[in-house]
């Protein structure tokens, strides 16, 4: 999984999926990253949504969290077919590479 931070300049995602969205419904034709939002750390309807993305659409292109991203999240998200985060401005990116290699 590749971390990123707030300030990290990404190449823009090529669909942005909102909580809500059905991944079902989504046009993956030609689509290389998709973006799934965590409103809070609360939400983890973004999980959902990865899973839908990678195991029933056949997604494997790759999905980056965004939002209310949190380090203690991180393997979670990586289950759940993750490839890149971009972590919330206050949390620490080495600490979230030295979860993500303790697993």
């Amino acid at each position: 999984m590749q971390l990123h931070t707030a300030t990290d300049t990404l190449k823009a995602a090529d669909l942005q999926l909102t909580n809500d969205a059905d991944p079902m419904a989504a046009s993956l034709d030609s689509v290389h990253t998709i973006e799934l939002h965590f409103p809070s750390f609360s939400d983890g309807r973004a999980f959902s949504q990865a899973l839908m993305l990678r195991r029933r659409c056949g997604f494997t292109g790759d999905i980056r969290a965004v939002g209310d991203v949190l380090v203690d999240q991180l393997s979670q998200m990586q289950r759940c077919g993750f490839y890149s985060a971009v972590l919330r401005a206050d949390h620490e990116h080495a600490k979230g590479q030295q979860l993500l290699d303790h697993f």
